[in-house]
């Protein structure tokens, strides 16, 4: 299977410049944990839940700071034509729940999620991610 075959298509986007209120806002409204943030028609940054709670309102950020000084500037992300076996265990090596989906011009197509994985193979992909993201530590632990 492809990871076109199983991601989500219906991408929401914000910009570094915008509120983390408007991201969390979002997210809310979309039942989504993550956003790829983008500037003239590039992907620069991913913005979790996670990230507004630990690097925005715990570090004491208003609601009006801007996504651009809490979001992940280093932006994994796959190929919507890479099985999505490969990608899978990719995400569990990796501790990435979700990732951006590009197109070989490399414009972003997509969103894969753990959630994506579970219910469209019967093929044991997110088990196979899962148990490498639920590792304690990793790359993207917030202990910084």
């Amino acid at each position: 299977m492809l990871v076109r075959e199983a991601m989500s298509r219906d991408v929401k986007t914000v910009t570094p410049g915008q509120p983390i209120q408007e991201a969390a806002r979002i997210m809310l409204d979309t039942d989504i944990g993550a956003l790829p943030v983008g500037e003239n028609d590039r992907l620069v940054g991913m913005i979790t839940d996670r990230d507004i709670a630990v690097r925005g309102v715990a570090a004491g950020k208003s609601p009006s700071a801007c996504v651009g000084d809490v979001m992940s500037r280093e932006v994994r992300y796959c190929f919507d034509d890479e099985e999505a076996a490969h990608v899978a265990r990719n995400m569990g090596e990796q501790q990435i729940r979700r990732l951006p989906v590009v197109d070989r011009d490399k414009r972003l197509v997509g969103i894969l999620a753990l959630a994506d994985l579970a219910t469209s193979a019967k093929t044991g992909y997110a088990t196979a991610a899962l148990s490498g993201i639920s590792q304690a530590g990793g790359a993207h632990s917030q202990q910084s």
